[in-house]
């Protein structure tokens, strides 16, 4: 199988470092540095589970897409749009493409621009982060990409996917209700990743908070009411398992959206408690705590995308 990684950060980096080292024909798409320090040095990933170090192809010239069979784009779910414009003229008719950036809606957004059919939907679970430009470092959680179809619909494609997966040797599930399994995943981020951003702390300090952990539940509760308000199946009884998560995670982890706006970076925020906010509107469904939380960092978002730090 042919893979074409568009992305070599802590996502991308990881799972197409581990796809690459299973021996499959792996192609990182990149830029700049990372670009750079991949041809001359290859992909180093160090990991709580072992580091490797792999030497893929890499490129900034996204013809390679021509023949991929397997993309996965692990770009951050604000560039979903302006990638999908790259590669849809590209995109051979066979080409399954799977987003694996956090948000609730990647794979929907990501349809309405190339064939639905070429789409599936996906999500992964990993805490790690580029160390330097080739360099990842994984250094929380048993990674793991969830896939399936939109419709939830078995099919032959997910089969094929699954055994390249296990050949690479992380762990991997084809789901039958991916939107439950993407919601379970965006209720954990969005919850917690902006509001890290907040209050400028690690994540065991907001859980042991008593009034931060009740803001916590109360915007995962707002989270759970939108997601109900889409069709979604989940409910109070997830919100308590999200908590038995967040419980176990690392006293001082912190997560990307987290990382990104307190480095001054464009962030996530939108694709998060920003589209909590929107759909609540929408639904006529109240979200003040993820409204605090939006409306209290979209000024700094805002003055980071117009360079202004």
């Amino acid at each position: 199988m042919n893979i074409v990684i568009i992305g070599a950060g802590g996502v991308g980096g990881y799972f197409g470092g581990k796809l690459a080292k299973a021996g499959y024909h792996t192609t990182f798409i990149a830029r700049g540095q990372t670009l750079e320090n991949i041809r001359q040095n290859g992909l180093q990933v160090k990991s709580i589970l072992g580091d490797f170090h792999v030497y893929p192809h890499a490129t900034d010239n996204y013809e390679v897409i021509k023949e991929a069979d397997l993309i996965l784009l692990c770009v951050k779910s604000w560039q979903i749009e302006a990638i999908a414009e790259k590669i849809k003229p590209l995109l051979p008719g066979n080409t399954a493409v799977l987003p694996l950036q956090n948000g609730a809606d990647n794979a929907d957004r990501l349809a309405s621009l190339l064939p639905p059919s070429q789409v599936i939907a996906g999500l992964c679970r990993i805490v790690s982060k580029i160390e330097s430009p080739g360099v990842i470092d994984h250094f929380g959680y048993e990674p793991e990409i969830v896939f399936g179809e939109i419709h939830n619909e078995p099919s032959l494609r997910l089969e094929s996917i699954k055994v390249v997966f296990d050949k690479a040797g992380f762990k991997n599930r084809a789901s039958d209700n991916i939107q439950r399994d993407i919601w379970l995943k965006f209720l954990f981020i969005a919850t917690i990743s902006a509001m890290g951003a907040l209050t400028r702390s690690v994540l065991g300090i907001m859980r042991e908070d008593p009034f931060l952990r009740r803001k916590l539940k109360e915007a995962a509760a707002e989270i759970v009411a939108v997601g109900n308000g889409l069709g979604v199946d989940i409910n109070g009884k997830d919100i308590d398992g999200c908590f038995a998560i967040i419980d176990r995670i690392d006293y001082d982890t912190t997560m990307s959206l987290q990382r990104d706006m307190m480095e001054e970076k464009p962030s996530e925020l939108e694709n998060f408690n920003g589209y909590i906010v929107r759909q609540g509107d929408k639904l006529g469904i109240e979200t003040p705590v993820n409204d605090f939380i939006y409306y209290s960092l979209r000024p700094m978002e805002e003055k980071v995308r117009r360079g202004g730090i």
